[in-house]
């Protein structure tokens, strides 16, 4: 994929300023267009995800229980992560109240991106564990915005993930 740039709104509806998000395989920037500063650059907090670092401007939601980010390697243009603020490995591990919180902004999320990107459906994948495929040892859903031809068969999404 090359460079591709979209419009998201920073909050997700939730009356936030809107920011210019620049995608690519190596990452991206925001740059806040209402003038005002993104609240991922007001925060001088960084984010753990599993043992990586994560630069509060790579970060474009947060609650007080999640936050969700950019994927840095998408499958698809949109795909992007929720995680949980504590560090936790496995999906049972999780209180109740992150479980809850993770899923509410999975949704909220899916749901702007859907429209957005003018899918017609969504995947939330979460690989629990090594033997699952997942490669950071930190609890995180996958949303992909999924769209009539996005792959020959379905599955081979989850060889791309």
């Amino acid at each position: 994929m090359t460079k591709l740039q979209l419009l998201y709104p920073l909050g997700l509806g939730l009356g936030g300023p809107f920011c210019f998000i620049n995608f690519c395989r190596r990452g991206f920037q925001t740059i806040p267009l209402s003038g005002g500063a993104s609240p991922a650059k007001m925060s001088m907090e960084f984010y753990s995800f599993g043992p990586y670092k994560i630069d509060p401007t790579e970060v474009f939601y947060t609650t007080p229980l999640s936050y969700a980010m950019v994927n840095l390697r998408p499958v698809v243009p949109g795909h992007v992560l929720v995680c949980p603020r504590r560090e936790v490995k496995r999906f049972a591990d999780l209180t109740v109240e992150e479980t809850q919180d993770l899923w509410l902004t999975a949704q909220k999320i899916g749901g702007r991106l859907e429209c957005f990107h003018k899918a017609s459906s969504l995947t939330f994948t979460i690989q629990d564990g090594p033997k699952a495929g997942q490669t950071v040892p930190h609890v995180h859903i996958h949303i992909l915005p999924r769209k009539d031809g996005d792959f020959e068969r379905n599955d081979e999404i989850y060889d791309e993930m």
